[in-house]
């Protein structure tokens, strides 16, 4: 018995397997570096986008510290339309105005009377006014008359907050002063004697006493004794 094999059903493996081109691969390469390269561009531009903004805000800070640190002289304040009393027409007009008035009452008396020698010193005392006004940076209106800056400007603090400062410590010292004599004097037989005939030396004391009234006054008011607790 024989077997017959027919030849149609054997090949010979001629074909051999395809290897990628070095084109091909080259391309894919290409490709893979190209799309790094694009995922790596959004993150480039946000850290440029954050130094712009970086450099920009340092670069206001610097400018608004600047104008802080540096505030313009007194002599070059225009506030309200006001201008330095020293530069103002009106005020050296003002000026004129006053003294000349003064002279011409000076001729009325002789060089060496008491009312000549007066208005020399008035003379002396406006001439020293007006001088005084220019050069501590007071600031005048159109009407030639040095106004008072209250708006807590600190070039102006020398006209209204250090005066109004020390108003309220005087008043205060001098209301404490009273009030701790009133107190001394009201365990006393005739308190209201003492009232009208002041008691000089306890007075003196009491009043030396008041120099520091708001340290005073602020202790009592935490122990409770700055009110009477009968009102």
């Amino acid at each position: 018995m024989s077997l017959t094999i027919p030849t149609n059903l054997y090949k010979p493996l001629t074909t051999k397997p395809k290897l990628s081109s070095p084109q091909t691969s080259f391309k894919s390469k290409n490709l893979i570096i190209c799309q790094q390269q694009n995922d790596q561009q959004p993150q480039k531009l946000e850290l440029t986008k954050v130094a712009t903004n970086a450099a920009a805000a340092l670069a206001l800070s610097s400018v608004l510290l600047s104008s802080w640190t540096a505030a313009p002289e007194p002599a070059l304040a225009d506030i309200a339309g006001l201008t330095p009393c020293k530069d103002s027409k009106q005020f050296a007009k003002r000026e004129k105005q006053q003294l000349k008035r003064l002279e011409s009452s000076l001729k009325l008396y002789e060089s060496d009377s008491a009312p000549a020698l007066a208005i020399k010193a008035t003379m002396e005392k406006t001439k020293k006014r007006f001088d005084n006004y220019g050069k501590y940076g007071l600031l005048c209106g159109s009407d030639g008359l040095p106004h008072l800056i209250v708006s807590g400007d600190q070039r102006h603090w020398g006209e209204f907050i250090t005066p109004g400062i020390l108003f309220l410590y005087i008043a205060g010292w001098i209301g404490w002063v009273g009030r701790s004599y009133l107190i001394a004097i009201r365990g006393e037989k005739k308190p209201a004697q003492k009232e009208i005939i002041i008691d000089v030396p306890l007075a003196s004391s009491l009043l030396f006493r008041g120099f520091s009234w708001p340290v005073a006054a602020y202790r009592e008011f935490l122990n409770g004794e700055l009110v009477d607790s009968n009102f």
